[in-house]
């Protein structure tokens, strides 16, 4: 492979991972029931509507959760993949393996955000606890759901929550988990985005 190629599947893969993980987040937002005012919730929602308006004609949410959003983050991955198959002067594999791929490309995308956004405000929580950033709000939002059921099976002891320690092992888990389902199916991760 060239280096032309390796440097359009970088930039694909690049412009594509931003765009899936703002439809996820924005699908992430709706299930924690975040402030839709927030700036930033307002720019995924800028960001996401054009394609997923037209989505949510044909697919209705189910339970509250916005299933056409889901929808969307697959065929972006799905069209990850595909894209950079046919760089790599690869035929596409068949529909449902492509199906798999995608879901564990997605699957392994939640759990690398999670990760990342535990991080981020662990870190904060050191740095700047107590201060206002409409970032650091969503971010909260977000991880506290996932947070909460840790923190009951290990309360904050003298004022230290030691809960993320637990966190961080369940994520490294289903990681390796993940990155064992993706090699049983013969997933290339260099082609999924968030693996």
């Amino acid at each position: 492979m060239g280096a032309a190629a390796e440097i359009a599947i970088y930039i694909l893969q690049t412009i594509l991972s931003l765009y899936l993980l703002a439809v996820l987040l924005r699908f992430l937002l709706q299930v924690v029931k975040a402030d839709f005012y927030n700036p930033i919730s307002q720019f995924l929602v800028r960001v996401t509507n054009p394609p997923l308006k037209p989505l949510r004609k044909i697919i209705p949410g189910i339970g509250g959760l916005d299933i056409a959003a889901l929808v969307l983050a697959l065929i972006i991955q799905m069209t990850a993949i595909v894209l950079s198959l046919v760089i790599y002067g690869m035929s596409p594999p068949n529909i449902f393996l492509l199906l798999v791929w995608s879901l564990l490309g997605l699957a392994g995308m939640l759990v690398n955000f999670y990760f990342f956004a535990l991080l981020v405000t662990i870190i904060l929580s050191w740095i700047a606890p107590g201060s206002y950033n409409p970032a650091v709000a969503l971010l909260y939002k977000v991880t506290e759901p996932v947070m909460k059921p840790f923190r009951r099976i290990l309360p904050p002891m003298g004022g230290l929550d030691l809960s993320p320690i637990l966190v961080f092992l369940a994520i490294n888990v289903l990681q390796i988990m993940l990155r064992h389902a993706a090699a049983s199916v013969g997933l290339y991760p260099a082609l999924v985005l968030g693996l």
